[in-house]
């Protein structure tokens, strides 16, 4: 029954999708050469832009197509399914673009095509935004439903139905539980009837409409699989199954696949994908060219006031730990009295330390001691955005007390980031920080590195925690 509303629901999509694109196409030529708001003239004719207009909507069905905008988006998030047409969009009018080229029709507006890759992906972005709510009204109403059966009633079949229960929206309705272990002693669990046994699996499927199977087992019941998958699959039922080990995998697990074996990736970093970690150092190198060159005259004001106000070297170096573990020495303005190196790497800072410097103690609370580190970033030692480096001393001992403490040390350290901006530096929760690093570890993207720095300017660069 599903998959006959998912196709129906399938084709009025690619109308829907052929009609917004048509319509993006259309008014992109007329804001191009009817609206007057460009000095344009029609050099190839109504009539072809008529025919690239349908060259166009039928590229732009494929690559959607190619991006996974066909297959039911139930349950992924309107922010996934956004991205997914913005891909769409780009990619689409590039491969619009090589077709002119190649048939040498090289007269077509670039303003026109700019305006309609945009409107395109306004338009379908609304489509879908609309059809969502559309879909969630009906659900509500009790229609669209994918009825669910969960095989394994215990902890982790009991989340599977807590979840399905906090997302009503998406339209699942759990039927049954089917356990060895209850059944019959046990009729229902959490309101929700148990059924039978594994063995009654394939009459319960042919007794009742069931759209898909939750595999939800112990460890120790896994060797059930094959025979559960090989009745759902002759009924031409989907199967899903939830690992006992789910709670070690962050929420959206990475695959990949080493010789024709599947793996789990339990930590995935978008940074590791080369063209990620190219983007991210290309705005690193950038970035800190620009701000050493425009704050140079400042360097040189804060050299002379740290040397008229305490002898010793303007910059204080320190070991911290990098990326992958590795030690790097990270520079700093000098911002205390000279002391042994077995003092400064072991001791926190108080808030009346001696060791500090008038001078000292303002370019703490204005951040301005950091501004040396921008020559680490163009080292590679470190990003601009990224988890706050700590000493190796204090390093070893996070580890044993913090948990998850040497995820952070996956990425390279920054100079500020999505902790530091929340409010977490200086004397805070190390046990926030750390949250706060993973959260930007597993979830980076360049538009989350751009909230941070915009973030950063924003709230300035006191920080009333600092020593």
């Amino acid at each position: 029954m599903i998959r006959s509303y998912q196709a129906l629901l399938n084709r009025i999509l690619l109308l829907l999708d052929s009609g917004m694109t048509a319509l993006a196409f259309f008014l992109s030529w007329y804001i191009e050469y009817q609206s007057g708001w460009f000095d344009s003239t029609d050099a190839i004719g109504g009539q072809t832009y008529t025919i690239l207009g349908i060259v166009m909507i039928l590229v732009f069905l494929i690559t959607n197509t190619i991006y996974g905008l066909y297959v039911p988006q139930r349950t992924r998030r309107l922010r996934f399914e956004f991205s997914q047409i913005a891909k769409s969009s780009f990619t689409a009018v590039l491969v619009f673009m090589s077709i002119l080229f190649f048939i040498k029709q090289i007269h077509v507006s670039r303003v026109l095509l700019v305006t309609f890759m945009i409107l395109a992906f306004l338009f379908l972005a609304v489509e879908r935004m609309c059809l969502r709510l559309f879909l969630r009204r009906l659900r509500s109403k009790g229609y669209n439903k994918k009825f669910v059966l969960i095989i394994g009633a215990g902890p982790l079949g009991r989340k599977v139905l807590q979840v399905m229960r906090e997302h009503r929206t998406f339209g699942f309705e759990v039927i049954g539980f089917l356990d060895d272990r209850l059944y019959p002693t046990t009729s229902y669990v959490d309101h929700v009837q148990v059924m039978g046994t594994i063995d009654d699996l394939s009459t319960i499927l042919n007794d009742h409409l069931i759209d898909q199977v939750i595999l939800a087992l112990p460890l120790d019941a896994h060797h059930k699989l094959g025979q559960i998958i090989a009745i759902c699959e002759k009924l031409g039922i989907q199967t899903m199954i939830i690992p006992d080990f789910f709670n070690y995998l962050p929420a959206r697990p990475h695959f990949e696949e080493v010789g024709g074996l599947p793996m789990i990736d339990v930590r995935h970093i978008p940074l590791d994908e080369a063209f990620n970690a190219g983007l991210k150092r290309a705005f690193d190198i950038v970035f800190s060219l620009v701000v050493l060159t425009i704050l140079s005259p400042l360097f040189l004001f804060i050299a002379i006031g740290i040397k008229l106000t305490s002898p010793g070297p303007v910059l204080f170096v320190q070991e911290r730990v990098g990326k992958n573990r590795r030690i790097f020495k990270m520079y700093k303005f000098r911002t205390m009295k000279v002391s042994s190196e077995s003092v400064s790497d072991t001791y926190w800072t108080t808030p009346n330390d001696p060791r500090k410097t008038k001078f000292g103690t303002f370019l703490r609370k204005t951040s301005l001691d950091e501004l040396p580190q921008f020559f680490n970033v163009l080292k590679g030692d470190m990003s601009i955005i990224g988890p706050r480096p700590e000493r190796p001393y204090f390093v070893e001992q996070f580890k044993e007390d913090v948990p998850k403490y040497m995820l952070k040390h996956r990425v390279r350290p920054g100079i500020t980031g999505w902790a530091q901006v929340n409010g977490w530096r200086g004397d805070t929760s190390i046990e926030e920080r750390i949250r706060c690093d993973i959260d930007y570890i597993e979830n980076w993207t360049f538009g989350l590195d751009m909230k941070i720095v915009i973030k950063t300017v924003i709230n300035g660069f006191i920080n009333k925690n600092a020593y």
